[in-house]
C-alpha cells in the first residue's frame, strides 16, 4: 500500500541504482578525485533545493530525522514548547520529545491541518514555534500562521513529510517558515525507500542542520576531519543509493502532482452527485499535492456507514494519525504533567469522527485510505469507485 512514486518506478530508479552499485561508492562521502564517486547525496541535495527555490537542501535518513534537525538547528532546548496539530502522523510528536521539547497539542479545522484560530490562546511565555503540518498533501493556511507567528516572535518549523510537490500561493511548501522537513518514505509523493530532506533559506540553520546530521560537521566534508567540529551531533545521513533512486523521483514529482490532480478532479465531479458530504478545504487548490480526496459527511453515522460499505473506515480510526490513538505519546504527555484522553479536543474529534480518506495517489489502511483509486488507475476504474461510493452514500 505505497505512495504514487512506487507505481512508477521504473528503468530511470533501476539504472541510478545499479550506477551506484557498480561504482564501489555507498557512503555520501568519497574520494573526490575518484571519478567512480558519483556525490548523489550531494547532487540530490542540489536539485531539492533547486526544485523548491531555497537556498539550502540537506538530504537525512527519515522525514522524521529531518524534523529533529530542523528543530535543533532553531535552537529549540529542553522545556521550550511548540504548537502542533492533534491530528499528524506520530513523527511529529516523537522527533519533539526526543529533543525534550514539549508539543502542545492544537485543533484542526476542515481543511484537516492546523486550525489558525485555536493557536494564539495556546501561547506561553514558553512557546518558541509552531509546527503547521500539510497533511496529507493539503498545505496550511500560512498566511495566518505567519501572522501569528511574526506577532509572537515564533520560528515555524513546516512539516512537509506528507507534502512533498506542494504548494501555497506560489510559494514550495518548506520554505515558507524559517525551515521544512519533509520525508521520502514509501508511503510518500515520492520515496527512496525511506529518507528524508530539509530545506531552508537560512545558512545559519542550514549548518547546524548539517552538523546535527553528521556528528557536528560543517557542510560537505571530504574525508575524515579532526578539529573543525562545532557542535555534539549525530547521524541522520542520507546513503548514496538512496539518493540515486530520490533524483530519479524527483524529476517525475511534478507529473506525478499533475496526474493526481487530473484523477481526483474527475473523481470529485463523479461523486459530488452524492448527497450528505462535503470535501475538505484546500487552503490553495492549486497547490495541493491531491493524493488523497478526504469527504466530511455531515454525521458520524453516515460516515460509519459509507466507510464501512467501501471495506474503509473513518479518519478517527485510523491509527497513529490521531492524537488518541497514540498510546505512547499520550503516556509521555501525562508523565509531563499533561494529560490528555480522546475527547480533549472536540473539534479534531468531531471532524475525523465524520471524514473519510479515498485515496488517490497514496493508497494507505494506516491513513484510512485503503479504499479509493491509484496514480495508474484508467477512466473507466475511476468511474467504477465513483459508482461505488455514490451507492454507498445513498
Amino acid at each position: 500500500m505505497p505512495g504514487p512514486g512506487v507505481y512508477w518506478f521504473g528503468k530511470e530508479e533501476l539504472d541510478a541504482a545499479l550506477e551506484v552499485l557498480q561504482s564501489g561508492y555507498l557512503f555520501r562521502y568519497g574520494d573526490e578525485k575518484d571519478p567512480r564517486f558519483l556525490k548523489k547525496v550531494y547532487t540530490l541535495e542540489k536539485a531539492f533545493a533547486e526544485y523548491c527555490n531555497a537556498e539550502y537542501a540537506l538530504a537525512t535518513s527519515s522525514g522524521t530525522s529531518s524534523l529533529l534537525v530542523s528543530a535543533a538547528a532553531l535552537g529549540l532546548k529542553p522545556g521550550d514548547e511548540i504548537i502542533v496539530p492533534a491530528y499528524t502522523f506520530v513523527a511529529s510528536y516523537s522527533s519533539l520529545i526526543f529533543m525534550g521539547l514539549v508539543p502542545v497539542l492544537a485543533e484542526i479545522d476542515e481543511s484537516l491541518c492546523l486550525d489558525p484560530s485555536d493557536i494564539e490562546h495556546r501561547i506561553t511565555e514558553r512557546t518558541k514555534a509552531i509546527l503547521p503540518v500539510h497533511m496529507l498533501g493539503n498545505p496550511c493556511d500560512m498566511d495566518r500562521i505567519m501572522a501569528i507567528a511574526k506577532k509572537h516572535g515564533l520560528y515555524v518549523l513546516e512539516d512537509a513529510c506528507q507534502a512533498a510537490g506542494a504548494s501555497y500561493k506560489g510559494k514550495k511548501i518548506g520554505t515558507i517558515g524559517n525551515i521544512g522537513a519533509f520525508s521520502l518514505n514509501i508511503f510518500k509523493t515520492i520515496n527512496s525507500g525511506d529518507g528524508g530532506l530539509v530545506a531552508t533559506n537560512d545558512k545559519d540553520l542550514y549548518e547546524i542542520a548539517f552538523g546535527m546530521h553528521d556528528q557536528g560537521h560543517k557542510p560537505n566534508r571530504t574525508g575524515v576531519e579532526v578539529g573543525n567540529r562545532v557542535l555534539l551531533g549525530l547521524n541522520f545521513r542520507m546513503n548514496e543509493l538512496s539518493a540515486a533512486v530520490a533524483i530519479a523521483q524527483l524529476g517525475k514529482l511534478d507529473r506525478i502532482v499533475s496526474t493526481l490532480r487530473e484523477k481526483r478532479a474527475i473523481l470529485k465531479n463523479l461523486i459530488s452527485k452524492a448527497g450528505g458530504f462535503r470535501f475538505r478545504t484546500l487552503n490553495d487548490p492549486d497547490g495541493d499535492c491531491a493524493t488523497l480526496c478526504t469527504v466530511i459527511f455531515d454525521t458520524r453515522e453516515q460516515a460509519v456507514k459509507v466507510s464501512k460499505a467501501l471495506g474503509s473506515k473513518t479518519v478517527d480510526q485510523s491509527g497513529w494519525h490521531v492524537y488518541a490513538n497514540m498510546e505512547h505519546v499520550l503516556a509521555h504527555l501525562k508523565k509531563i504533567g499533561q494529560p490528555h484522553t480522546k475527547g480533549s479536543y472536540p473539534k479534531t474529534d468531531d471532524i475525523l469522527s465524520r471524514s473519510m480518506n479515498i485515496s488517490v495517489g497514496v493508497v494507505d489502511g494506516g491513513l484510512g485510505a485503503g479504499w479509493g483509486i491509484n496514480i495508474n488507475s484508467t477512466d473507466s476504474e475511476i468511474e467504477a469507485a465513483a459508482k461505488a461510493f455514490v451507492s454507498a452514500c445513498s
